[in-house]
């Protein structure tokens, strides 16, 4: 039986805890969060204890943490986790820095903790069914890849302010899309963005549209282009065209129900947000982390994939504040939060 201690009860967190409580030979042990009516919420419906972090790390009956708390938590998370000797699941980003981030992978793998990171859209059955299928040579070799990544609406503006931007909060899931799709390194990326929602976030710095494109060492190109408004909502797609045709994976529908009648041709509308579209995906993501701390293995996305996914979405920030393509090949610049 592995403990588990949860830091961060908030919405992510909740999801987390209740796939969590359905593992065999896993318990719930602690939670933790500032929010102590989160946490006892949590508590109550899965039978855990409400203490503070100190407490559960100094718990060495505690295998692993489950850390899903505010972003600027994690980093300072992680290495109190690996000092303990804990096996780590993280939300992703790995932190809002870059020089941060590689301290924690240096400290993991120092210590040789287990640590995965929550990119969940790996873990999604449409999107490794394409994977399994690119990976079999249905469409030849992959040449491009077009991401499309829309939310339905921006969250407040208290939380962008602190979010770390649009490239780091949003986008980083795109480019570890990109990075396990093409399995290819990028050379050179270039971003551009506008504020076309709501002017409250450009007066935060940010943006809420914003289109990249990105060349791989193989020549490869990938495009994403992303917007925190969609009326019709939670738009998450891509394509991939190969030497020998293309595969595309769709948005997931609450039913797959077509209307055909004499005035029109109609379906449901996308799952509304990430919560519900990646239901399926949070749930294989932790059973998939648990499966490696109890059966062995290495888990499927590693701390060395966050604080890639980071680089680039610093490099993206760059381009977009500074209006040029930043140059990846050689590591020829240093990149800076």
């Amino acid at each position: 039986m592995i403990d588990v201690a949860v830091f961060g009860a908030g919405r992510i967190g909740k999801i987390h805890a209740a796939n969590l409580i359905q593992q065999p030979g896993v318990n719930l042990k602690y939670v933790s969060d500032v929010n102590a009516e989160a946490a006892h919420a949590i508590a109550t419906q899965s039978g855990a204890q409400v203490v503070d972090i100190e407490t559960a790390l100094a718990d060495r009956s505690i295998g692993a943490v489950l850390i899903a708390s505010s972003t600027d938590t994690h980093a300072d998370l992680i290495l109190r986790a690996v000092a303990a000797g804990k096996a780590i699941f993280c939300e992703k980003p790995v932190d809002l820095t870059l020089a941060r981030a590689k301290a924690c992978a240096l400290a993991v793998a120092e210590a040789k903790v287990t640590c995965m990171i929550g990119f969940q859209r790996r873990f999604d059955p449409t999107f490794e069914a394409l994977k399994v299928r690119l990976a079999s040579g249905e469409i030849g070799e992959p040449e491009m890849l077009v991401v499309t990544s829309r939310d339905p609406g921006a969250p407040p503006v208290s939380y962008l302010k602190n979010s770390g931007g649009i490239f780091k909060d949003m986008l980083i899931h795109d480019f570890d899309i990109f990075r396990w799709i093409l399995e290819d390194d990028a050379v050179s990326i270039s971003a551009t963005g506008s504020c076309l929602s709501d002017p409250t976030i450009a007066e935060a710095g940010d943006i809420d549209s914003a289109v990249v494109t990105i060349r791989t060492r193989r020549g490869r190109l990938c495009q994403i282009n992303t917007s925190r408004r969609a009326a019709y909502g939670y738009d998450q797609r891509f394509e991939v065209l190969g030497s020998k045709g293309m595969l595309q994976a769709g948005n997931h529908k609450p039913t797959e129900v077509v209307s055909s009648t004499a005035n029109n041709v109609s379906q449901d509308k996308p799952e509304h947000f990430f919560l519900e579209r990646y239901r399926a995906a949070y749930a294989r993501e932790i059973a998939h982390f648990f499966d490696v701390l109890i059966n062995g293995g290495t888990v499927r996305t590693t701390i060395d994939d966050g604080v890639k996914a980071l680089a680039l979405a610093e490099a993206a920030t760059l381009s977009w504040r500074e209006n040029r393509t930043i140059d990846l090949s050689n590591n020829a610049i240093n990149i800076q939060a």
